[in-house]
């Protein structure tokens, strides 16, 4: 599992986010050495014993993320959390253990209060080293369960390159992308590129192009006019850009780059790249719908399994409470060591029965997954198949610019936004 964690305060912000409704499931499955049973209240009572102290950051929170193709039932995760708690010195320590379900995915999240005893004072758990800790332990968690070890694992320097800050997702977001892909197209242009023409023919088969930026930088433009740093995509530094591009004084300016897209787009193109947003977003809203459903009949189905577990840890109370003698029977086996005995048999079988029912809901949430990673199956085709029909529309937009094309931007409709019906009537036309 990939561990991260962190060492915070903020308790109410944090329990609102480990219950907002944006997770399709969301079940607190611990509060222990807490008073409160619920997030915000447990927080608080962290909060409020911190103050005996000087600790700001009173909460330790934890993420456990398995790889997403893998089914990991709960005791995996309380195994898992138990170590990081041992390794850690947090031992004993008030702990809140939330499980998230979203997109066919299942982690955990734990968080514990750092505030302890130590001698006749409260003092806050020192956790020196604690990334490098979890790391190692995540490594290990891999190699047990036989899982493939990400890049990020066998050697640091090969982390996911794809990595985008908000205002990079801010961005993206309003130009219609995933920053993902924005970031990709970027980093290919810039590794086959060596001169700035080759970098702007290969930026511009995805519809943007090269300026010169305010501050005497390389930047490019799409043709909604957003202006994007050349170095933050391609993940390089500037004087690398410098060293291999040389000054960008030949460029045009942001505002003639935006000008000539003006230009040269015409308004069928501009059409059909709203038609497009419009089938993608209604395509995106159908399949929301369907895991919405699907989320519903889950949360029925679990809350079905809740209540008939909930009458059956009763009933066996109940048949505990009637095997109890009173009067002077009840003071006879008690002397006798017969209730003792009777006790500790009443609680081998309330273990058990809570061991029972922790399987029983483990292989609902095993299946739900299952048929909800169908969903996500299909999200990702649908997400692959708009990302290519972005690509090519977008490559259309920067043959615009001046790039020949092999038929007419008047000659498109919304009827060829399939990038399949482009490229064989692309094609045919090349043939011809």
């Amino acid at each position: 599992m990939i561990l991260k964690a962190s060492q915070r305060g903020g308790g109410h912000e944090l329990a609102t986010h480990l219950m907002k409704e944006e997770n399709e499931h969301v079940e607190i499955h611990e509060m222990r050495g807490f008073i409160a049973n619920d997030l915000k209240g447990a927080f608080d009572e962290a909060y409020a014993i911190s103050k005996a102290t000087r600790c700001k950051q009173y909460l330790f929170s934890l993420s456990l993320n398995p790889p997403a193709h893998e089914q990991v039932a709960t005791p995996a995760f309380i195994r898992a959390a138990d170590e990081v708690e041992k390794r850690l010195g947090l031992e004993g320590q008030p702990r809140a253990i939330v499980f998230h379900e979203k997109e066919g995915r299942r982690h955990a999240h734990v968080v514990w209060s750092r505030i302890g005893i130590e001698g006749n004072k409260l003092k806050a758990v020192n956790l020196p080293f604690f990334k490098r800790r979890l790391t190692e332990l995540s490594k290990e968690l891999y190699l047990e369960h036989g899982w493939k070890l990400p890049d990020g694992l066998k050697d640091p320097t090969l982390r996911d390159p794809t990595n985008f800050d908000l205002a990079e997702w801010q961005q993206a977001f309003r130009a219609g992308r995933d920053p993902r892909e924005i970031k990709q197209i970027f980093q290919e242009a810039w590794q086959y590129s060596d001169s700035t023409k080759a970098l702007n023919a290969a930026l511009s088969e995805s519809g943007f192009m090269l300026a010169k930026g305010d501050r005497r930088g390389f930047v490019a433009v799409d043709y909604q006019g957003e202006v994007y740093s050349l170095a933050r995509y391609a993940g390089v530094k500037t004087k690398e850009v410098r060293e291999r591009l040389g000054e960008p004084d030949k460029l045009p300016s942001v505002d003639e780059v935006k000008a000539k897209f003006r230009e040269n787009i015409t308004p069928n193109l501009k059409n059909l790249i709203n038609q497009q947003k419009q089938n993608h977003h209604i395509e995106k809203s159908i399949l929301q719908e369907k895991v919405f459903t699907l989320a519903k009949q889950q949360n029925l189905t679990r809350q079905s399994l809740t209540k008939r577990q909930r009458l059956e840890r009763q009933n066996l109370q109940q048949r505990n409470a009637i095997k109890t003698k009173k009067g002077l029977l009840g003071v006879w086996e008690f002397l006798s060591g017969k209730t003792a005995q009777r006790k500790k048999e009443a609680q081998l079988k309330a273990w058990e029965q809570a061991k029972e029912h922790q399987q029983q809901k483990d292989i609902i949430i095993l299946k739900q997954l299952a048929e909800r990673q169908i969903l996500q199956r299909e999200k990702k085709r649908l997400k692959y198949t708009q990302k290519e029909e972005r690509k090519f529309l977008h490559s259309i937009t920067g043959k615009a610019l001046g790039h020949p094309v092999p038929f007419a931007h008047s000659e498109l409709t919304d009827r060829d936004l399939s990038p399949c019906l482009y490229r064989k009537r692309e094609r045919d036309l090349q043939l011809g």
